[in-house]
């Protein structure tokens, strides 16, 4: 079942995000920019995004944001052809 259906994020934050790359939690071993894998490359506030080459597990994520600001989110529980989501709440270790 799950290779039927994509992997998604969906963008609960307030921003638009330009590059979003996810790593095994604990880790710096970021993949490609999932923002890729969005017609305009950017991922909208309450927009979703197709998430690919990443099997269920923990991970962290770096997220930047239209405006340049970075931000980290940590420990995400990803499941394959389940929708997870970050919200500002979930933001942690920002800088401009």
């Amino acid at each position: 079942m799950a290779e039927e259906k994509p992997t998604r994020f969906w963008n609960l934050t307030a921003w638009t995000i330009t590059d979003f790359k996810l790593a095994p939690a604990g880790t710096e071993k970021f993949g490609p920019n999932q923002c890729q894998n969005d017609k305009d490359a950017a991922v909208d506030a309450d927009e979703r995004l197709k998430i690919t080459g990443v099997p269920t597990g923990q991970y962290d994520a770096r997220i930047v944001f239209r405006n340049g600001r970075v931000c980290r989110a940590k420990n995400l529980s990803i499941v394959e052809g389940q929708i997870f989501d970050i919200g500002d709440k979930d933001l942690v270790d920002c800088s401009k």
